[in-house]
């Protein structure tokens, strides 16, 4: 089943994207799909989805075949029940989800626990990325979440979140503002955007899934890291990034022998919706180098 979606946006001419859907495991899984040339697929953030990249997808777009994916129990994709969201099985979901689009290689994009996934399915199947580029992502450098997602996923917490239902989406209206590194950016339809898949029975369960192994993950991300470590990479990343320690970038530069990093001055964890034009400039720009070409650890900022 597809559609066809126009997206609009003020930063390029209007672009035409389809709206498609595959099976993962019987798992019904929305996507986007946009552009030509080579395949560049979009990871999401935790309770974000393809809604993410409606301001980038116009622009990549021009350069490449871009997927964005909600990932099962994501966005408009289904939530079933007993739905693995540890660190690896989500990785081996986005492997699959290769599988059924037909990409047998591509770059890959991940934000926040988004790029957590990607770096993982990059150690796991190393052959299949050409680039990875990676939007403030959780990694074990950052202490960020650590003390919080055990709090999250306690029985307790867990049992209030749930039973509060519609009223956490106002905490997570809340929760979003304080994502930017300037609130006077956030552009309208935002923050309903975000909050519409909240609606979906499921939504609130996926995230807390996520967060009751974020620790064990995040040791396993560690030793996992050094598999990717040829792997040609982008760090962006905003000074005033509240949700990921922007600090840790350095760090996590370092596993990498061929790195870039960008840091978006006074903007916070979402750079993409904060300064599109600027994310989609540097963005375009590392996928039209040739991997070589590289230049590791290369700081600047705007």
């Amino acid at each position: 089943m597809k559609g066809t979606l126009t997206l609009e946006t003020n930063l390029e001419s209007v672009h035409s994207t389809e709206e498609q859907w595959v099976s993962l495991d019987g798992v019904r899984v929305r996507y986007l799909r946009s552009g030509s040339g080579p395949p560049l697929v979009l990871m999401h953030g935790l309770l974000g989805y393809s809604f993410s990249w409606r301001f980038a997808m116009p622009t990549l777009a021009q350069q490449a075949t871009v997927y964005a994916v909600d990932m099962p129990g994501a966005g408009f994709s289904e939530r079933p029940a007993d739905l693995d969201c540890c660190l690896r099985a989500s990785a081996e979901r986005l492997l699959r989800f290769l599988d059924a689009v037909g990409l047998t290689s591509c770059d890959l994009l991940g934000t926040s626990q988004g790029g957590a996934v990607a770096m993982m399915a990059v150690a796991m199947a190393p052959h299949r990325v050409h680039r990875l580029i990676l939007v403030a992502p959780v990694n074990p450098w950052s202490e960020h979440g650590k003390r919080l997602a055990p709090f999250l996923s306690s029985a307790l917490v867990s049992a209030l979140i749930l039973r509060l239902g519609p009223w956490m989406e106002v905490a997570h209206d809340l929760a979003l503002r304080r994502l930017y590194g300037d609130r006077k950016r956030i552009r309208p339809g935002t923050l309903e955007g975000y909050s519409a898949p909240l609606r979906i029975p499921g939504a609130f369960e996926y995230g807390l899934s996520v967060t009751r192994s974020w620790n064990s993950d995040l040791r396993e991300l560690e030793s996992a890291v050094p598999r990717i470590a040829h792997t040609p990479t982008l760090l962006l990343w905003g000074s005033k990034d509240l949700a990921v320690d922007p600090a840790s970038a350095a760090s996590l530069s370092r596993q990498f022998k061929h790195c870039r990093i960008e840091i978006f001055d006074g903007v916070g964890h979402l750079p993409y919706e904060e300064v599109p034009e600027e994310f989609n400039r540097v963005v375009a720009e590392f996928l039209k180098q040739p991997s070589q070409s590289v230049v590791t650890a290369d700081v600047e900022q705007f």
